[in-house]
């Protein structure tokens, strides 16, 4: 009996041996080995998998990138900004769900630098800066058309860097909402002062 343990283990240790000889970046016998490592294919290289023997295809036509604005094509240029002023209005209506909601949004991405008011004091503005983060109130920005705020947030604007990474277009169209809100509230505001 011992024998046959001796001839068996002998026997087990040789197939062992043999087996890790050979290809050293093979790993051996493997089940369903495309699962594992899947071919690679370099683009537009020659395939066998698409007819035309190209391995990777341009977009269908007409199609749409995931996360792609297509009501957006405008392009990030003065003329650009113009035409998005004249030409952009925002779909939404406003109500105090989405006001209140342009607010909350407001407050998490602008308002560190445009104040909490809109007045551009908020708690990143530098004392002295020579380019002071502008205010919702003054000759230029008061009368900003919605077009213009949406190409702003979504390019960008002279210091500004572009929002449109963190917010959504709705979202943006919603924190346009709640500024000219607050533009009507300062409006109303200095117009009592004025009247006493």
């Amino acid at each position: 009996m011992k024998r046959i343990y001796n001839i068996s283990f002998l026997i087990s240790a040789g197939i062992m041996l043999l087996s890790a000889c050979g290809d050293k970046q093979s790993p051996g016998l493997e089940y369903m080995p495309d699962m594992y490592r899947t071919p690679a294919v370099v683009a537009y290289a020659p395939s066998k998998v698409f007819k035309d023997s190209v391995s990777a295809l341009p977009p269908v036509s007409g199609t749409i990138a995931r996360g792609q604005y297509v009501d957006f094509n405008y392009p990030n240029t003065n003329e650009g900004y113009e035409a998005a002023g004249v030409e952009l209005k925002n779909p939404f209506t406003p109500t105090p769900e989405l006001i209140a909601y342009g607010k909350e949004e407001y407050m998490t991405y602008c308002a560190h630098c445009h104040g909490e008011n809109g007045d551009g004091n908020g708690w990143l503005k530098i004392k002295g800066d020579k380019f002071p983060v502008p205010s919702y109130f003054d000759e230029t920005h008061k009368d900003l058309s919605e077009g213009k705020m949406f190409f702003s947030i979504t390019y960008g604007k002279n210091l500004m860097g572009s929002h449109a990474s963190q917010l959504s277009p709705e979202d943006r169209w919603k924190i346009i909402l709640y500024i000219k809100e607050l533009q009507k509230e300062h409006a109303v505001g200095a117009a009592d002062t004025t009247s006493n």
